[in-house]
């Protein structure tokens, strides 16, 4: 067992995990190295505005682990699936381990309470088959009720984890797991397809998080700060991060952060003990803390221990990263502390950092030259100028490849394919489906770069397939787009984000972040605007902003045309001005374009006129 990252590196200075420590062992390791230290703490404030804080040490800890998975032993065999639906909270983290513990697949799942989510959990739900349910004593009722429809001998037992007392811990039986068994199940997003469950093991998410502490730099002298919902790679990844290196975390809920941004920002800041701090956010996030999550005039706020804002969106946002260091760099904020990274489920989480010491680098390029699948630096000036941020250097001991994924070549610096990826991180595949776990995560390159970022790798090595775009530049990862999400209008490439900026920037009226571009066939336009046929054509919608519902609709759309027209040469067929909520977002909070064509074809996006074209429509 190792104490330090240094204790986990080979001859070679790759990441090693030694035979047998699973998450099980690195908890119960801290449990009896730091058995009094704080491990996880959790502010409540749906009770009390400055919030109701509960604690638990290490110790603490890995008794209730071992008196929920007891529990699971008597109603499960090693390998069932056990999800978990509760609220955010320590009872969800003790839920995830607990699963663990007792040898079985976690899932991570939400609190059916949870508003707008209901499809997903089903599907989830349907695909896993799990044999118990994880929940709390007050969330129990919504569960039960959500699968009274279920018969009754295919419902999963129902385990309220608050009400097991420490004391069933004696009868837990350590199971046999090791190294290569699947830990837990991380259900993707859902930004371009159902859901689909990652078999991530106990390698796996062990390689991930020591690749997370290099990049980052965090020790365990660090601790952490999240609001991210747990059923999500990233905020689950956080709350594991302290089983690496030890250090404890401390949680609230989304709505916490979002109706009090600076309760994260608080939390953020130095406290006297020393500790530097760490986070994850979304774009989003920065830009709602950077308006509404300043200081009062009079309170001390000291940001300079801050050591590693995690901010992996799809592409990340020059502009919300500018925001907040504006707003924070008077409280000592670093210019190096917001680290635009790239990750997917796929890959557990982690697969590039931008690195501790530098800031977030931001290059500007030609817009047709990108479109054509080039990277070429322009000023930033320049009238076709496009800004991509680096998502920094692929983590230790992961290799990631540009690929024409069509042939399988690799592609050269510079040049714009799919991303591909190679790691003991990878999951092993998708639960339950063989094909596309072949298609995505067993790809070969077929001819590599005499430079090749492949280097290292068996030439027989298999390769999972990211469905993003992306280049090098300089050394570092660039991440264009989703392939799936590309607009190809006219023949011509156009990347969806390039467009939805382009329009949030034309009209304070569109609220910034909640702008989708995809292109439709001309036969799938509403009927005052179709003329038939397959051409694709352009559609933007996009939400109203906060005090723009009742300005009238026709001037936004004609400064947004005008400035798209200019900027891309391509014409929006349809504008659709919605009121705020109403494009569809993943688990994530990414907007969820595909989902959205599909109710803008549908007719089913709140406040559209495409409501009464298409009233029946399914």
């Amino acid at each position: 067992m190792g104490e330090t990252f240094e204790d986990y590196l080979d001859e070679q200075g790759n990441i090693h995990i030694y035979n047998g420590v699973t998450l099980l062992e690195l908890v119960d390791y801290h449990s009896r190295a730091n058995g009094e230290a704080l491990a996880y703490r959790f502010i409540d404030y749906s009770r009390e505005r400055d919030g109701v804080t509960s604690e638990l040490n290490w110790q603490q800890f890995a008794t209730r682990l071992r008196a929920v998975a007891a529990r699971l032993q008597q109603v499960t065999e090693v390998g069932d699936r056990v999800a978990i639906l509760a609220p955010q909270g320590l009872d969800y983290v003790v839920g995830v381990f607990s699963a663990v513990f007792a040898g079985t697949v976690g899932v991570p799942l939400f609190d059916p309470a949870e508003p707008g989510h209901t499809y997903r959990l089903h599907a989830v739900l349907g695909d896993c088959e799990p044999k118990a349910i994880l929940t709390t004593v007050s969330a129990a009722a919504g569960v039960r009720e959500f699968f009274r429809d279920t018969p009754v001998a295919r419902r999963p037992r129902i385990i309220a984890v608050d009400a097991i007392p420490d004391s069933v811990g004696t009868a837990w039986v350590p199971p046999d797991i090791h190294l290569d068994s699947v830990a837990y199940l991380q259900y993707t997003s859902g930004s371009t397809r159902a859901p689909a469950g990652v078999e991530i093991t106990h390698r796996g998410v062990g390689t991930n998080l020591l690749q997370i502490v290099d990049a980052i730099g965090i020790d365990e002298n660090s601790r952490g700060v999240t609001w991210l919902p747990l059923f999500h790679d990233m905020g689950l990844l956080c709350v594991i991060i302290p089983a690496a290196l030890g250090g404890f975390i401390t949680i609230m809920s989304p709505s916490a952060f979002v109706r009090r941004p600076y309760r994260w920002i608080k939390e953020l800041a130095a406290d006297g003990s020393g500790l530097s701090t760490y986070a994850a956010a979304p774009n989003f996030a920065f830009e709602h803390a950077a308006v509404r999550g300043l200081p009062r005039p009079d309170e001390d706020l000291d940001l300079s221990n801050v050591i590693g804002l995690i901010n992996g969106s799809e592409p990340v946002s020059v502009t919300s990263m500018k925001k907040f260091n504006d707003a924070f760099a008077p409280f000592g904020l670093s210019k190096t502390a917001i680290k635009p990274c790239y990750g997917m489920a796929e890959a557990t989480l982690f697969v590039s950092a931008t690195r501790a010491e530098d800031e977030a680098k931001v290059v500007y390029v030609n817009r047709q030259e990108l479109n054509a699948g080039r990277m070429v630096a322009v000023d930033a000036d320049a009238a076709n100028a496009v800004a991509q941020v680096s998502c920094g250097y692929v983590a230790r001991s992961q290799w990631a490849v540009i690929v024409d994924p069509a042939t399988g070549v690799e592609l050269a610096d510079g040049e714009v394919g799919e991303i591909w990826l190679h790691g003991a991180n990878i999951g092993r595949g998708y639960w339950g489906k063989p094909e596309e776990t072949a298609a995505t995560f067993h790809n070969r390159i077929t001819l590599r770069q005499p430079d090749s970022h492949a280097a290292g790798v068996p030439a027989d090595g298999h390769w999972m397939a990211t469905g993003d775009y992306g280049a090098y530049y300089d050394g570092e990862l660039y991440i264009t787009g989703r392939v799936k999400d590309l607009v190809i209008v006219d023949g011509r490439n156009h990347y969806p984000q390039d467009l939805e900026l382009t329009a949030q920037e034309t009209s304070p009226a569109l609220r910034p972040g909640f702008v989708a571009a995809f292109s439709v066939t001309a036969r799938e336009l509403p009927a005052h605007l179709s003329g038939g046929g397959d051409s694709e054509q352009l559609v933007i919608v996009a939400e109203r902003g906060a005090g723009a519902a009742k300005i009238e609709a026709e001037p936004i759309m004609e400064i947004v045309r005008a400035a798209i027209a200019e900027r891309h040469g391509v014409a929006v067929r349809d504008l659709l001005l919605v009121p705020a909520g109403s494009i569809p977002r993943t688990s994530s909070g990414k907007i969820a374009r595909r989902a959205c064509k599909t109710a803008y074809i549908a007719g089913t996006l709140r406040g559209g006129y495409k409501q009464q074209d298409f009233p029946d429509a399914v």
